[in-house]
């Protein structure tokens, strides 16, 4: 009748957390290989198939001019990284369990409802990058090649079973497939570098650009990688004394220097070979990476520039699709504290970008992949800022970081990028909703659907910003002069009078009922209620006589005829229906000044199927409720 579940403290990952033993004596170098790879695995997300598409399609319609969004957004992607491995360092959380220690509930659903919203687009970038790339080398048709990246997800789980290491080798090896392949474009492209060197210099030619360089951002600096990081450092098994602490993320910032160094190159060398082979060839609508495959060969003279075009594709999307599902892990099991098997938290997060991708395909054909990529990058650019804030939040908490809260310039830096992040987002959203508007020929559903939404993200969007300063000013007023306090003497002991006690007939009845005596003792009277939950007492009420309502009925009696011999004063009554309704109805109609529940322990789905009576009845009440587990 009752269910309550106590939340157990849980760790990330706990598949691999603290596998990776790391020697405390061992040298620089040894340590440094121990603590490579969780950098790798976060790498690859910035270097997935949606990259390649804002990056295309950046280089073939501004040339080189964009390359400075990319150098912009690794060196944010650098800062913020470093700061989700201190995270989950120092504190043993990663982002989505402090979020869920920090805020409170409704806060906690809306940000784990955005941060999945943005594992599906990055998902739905992987699962088309994949598609496409054995469209190119095989020919196999787009809606097969979705299909077959299902198959993903079990590959995933048998690199976790046979280990952390393992699964890092096997994706530093799809790197260097595509770092190779780029290095081989880059020989055949032969760019102009002198211009290259010119689109380090910040510009934005027009609203198409900030589009495009949203998308890159989103593409580059992405919030589930901040989620993985901070769960993929707790791999690392490590004494956890200050020295060795400070060790850690020293070695785990050269880390994530040497692998975001690696994604930036395959980055600008995507844009750079869109700029040299199309933009300097007049095409400048070349955004599909179909349409990237296709002209290489004849435009560089050669079958081998498509070829390794396609393979590096391939390696992209299947390294890239098993960090986003790991993601997807952490954020379910960090924001939800709700751990279901692995393969099926997996197999939901793939399916969840897998129908979406089909649909288009079969509605819109295989030439809108390109605008959904572009767009899924935008998306998880759109939510950068409700993980990034939050990091910066947890990392400058000196009461729970210590001496390894961020210094005040790695603040301000880490603010500045924030505030790039937000600006920009907020001009996208603005300019977007606008469009939409002037464009509509009835803008009353937008104004009251899309209108609203934005302004719901904008007020969720500050409220995370300052609730550190809207705490500190309840601390301040909460801390009051001694001499304003209450004066809390005499105190008298308050004695219950009427006490009533919810019983269910189970193994908790005991400890529920012996509890209740404790508070009143032989001078109380009790009332004994528990109530009858089936089909027929909700239809009939108090008219059933069944045979469930027949020994709900001798259980009291016999209970009661217990109480009565110990020298207990007790009533007993059978109520009938819904029990958050019925026990608030039968406690006031008694006159009780204390209700007794016994709790059963359990929470989440098993709330939907059993449903939850201590929240609703404590509403229902004006008097003390005591809780038994």
């Amino acid at each position: 009748m009752i269910h309550v579940k106590t939340e157990k403290p849980s760790v990330s990952l706990g598949e691999v957390h603290s596998t990776v033993e790391v020697k405390s004596r061992a040298g620089f170098w040894k340590k440094l290989f121990a603590f490579a790879g969780p950098a790798y695995l976060v790498s690859v997300g910035y270097m997935d198939p949606g990259n390649w598409a804002t990056d295309i399609a950046g280089g073939s319609q501004f040339g080189y001019k964009l390359i400075w969004v990319l150098l912009m957004s690794n060196l944010m992607a650098l800062l913020l990284q470093s700061l989700s491995a201190r995270l989950g360092i120092v504190q043993g959380r990663d982002l989505a369990q402090a979020s869920r220690e920090n805020y409170s509930k409704p806060i906690n659903f809306f940000l784990y409802i955005l941060a999945e919203i943005a594992i599906a687009a990055c998902d739905l970038a992987e699962v088309l990058g994949m598609a496409i790339g054995l469209q190119l080398l095989f020919g196999l048709p787009l809606i097969y090649g979705v299909s077959l990246t299902v198959l993903d997800t079990f590959l995933l789980l048998f690199l976790i079973n046979v280990g952390m290491r393992k699964m890092e080798a096997f994706v530093i090896s799809l790197i260097a497939i595509i770092g190779i392949s780029f290095l081989i474009e880059m020989f055949l492209a032969r760019p102009d570098l002198n211009e290259v060197v010119t689109g380090f210099i910040p510009s934005l030619p027009n609203y198409t650009a900030l589009y495009i360089a949203i998308g890159i951002i989103g593409a580059t600096v992405m919030p589930h990688n901040l989620y993985l990081h901070s769960a993929l450092v707790q791999t690392r098994k490590f004494q956890r004394t200050p020295d060795e602490t400070r060790k850690a993320i020293k070695f785990n910032i050269i880390d994530s220097a040497i692998a975001l160094n690696l994604a930036f190159f395959v980055n600008a060398a995507i844009l750079i070979l869109a700029a040299s082979v199309f933009y300097k060839n007049g095409l400048f609508e070349v955004a599909e990476i179909q349409d990237a495959h296709k002209f290489l060969a004849p435009l560089l003279g050669t079958t081998l520039a498509p070829m390794f075009f396609a393979i590096a594709l391939i390696a992209s999307g299947q390294s890239s699709t098993l960090t986003g599902t790991l993601a997807g892990q952490i954020v379910m099991e960090g924001y939800l504290n709700l751990r279901i098997a692995p393969w099926l938290r997996r197999l939901l997060t793939r399916l969840i970008a897998i129908v979406p991708a089909i649909i288009t395909i079969l509605i819109l054909g295989e030439s809108a992949t390109g605008d959904m990529l572009v767009l899924s990058q935008v998306i998880l650019s759109l939510q950068l800022g409700f993980a990034v804030i939050p990091l910066i939040h947890f990392c400058s908490d000196k009461k729970k970081m210590k001496e390894f809260a961020i210094k005040k310039y790695v603040q301000v830096l880490a603010w500045i990028c924030a505030l790039v992040i937000v600006s920009l987002n907020v001009r996208l959203v603005y300019e977007t909703i606008k469009g939409w508007i002037l464009s509509s020929s009835d803008p009353f559903w937008l104004w009251i659907t899309v209108v609203p939404l934005a302004g719901a993200a904008g007020i969720l969007l500050l409220y995370i910003i300052f609730k550190p300063v809207i705490d500190k000013s309840l601390m301040a007023k909460a801390k009051l002069p001694h001499a304003m306090l209450p004066d809390l003497q005499p105190i008298i002991p308050y004695a219950h009078k009427r006490i009533a006690i919810c019983v269910d007939f189970s193994v908790m009845d005991k400890k529920t009922i012996s509890h209740a005596l404790a508070q009143g003792g032989t001078a109380a009277e009790y009332m004994l209620i528990h109530v009858v939950e089936s089909a027929g007492a909700i239809m009939m009420q108090g008219d059933i006589e069944d045979y469930e309502t027949g020994q709900d009925r001798a259980g009291l009696k016999l209970y009661s005829d217990e109480l009565s011999a110990h020298g207990y004063t007790n009533k007993v009554i059978l109520g009938f229906g819904n029990p958050k309704r019925v026990i608030p109805e039968i406690s006031n109609q008694y006159g009780a000044d204390l209700l007794v529940l016994g709790a059963h322990g359990h929470r989440g789905i098993s709330d939907l199927i059993f449903g939850t009576t201590i929240n609703a009845v404590r509403h229902r009440v004006n008097i003390p409720l005591l809780v038994v587990k």
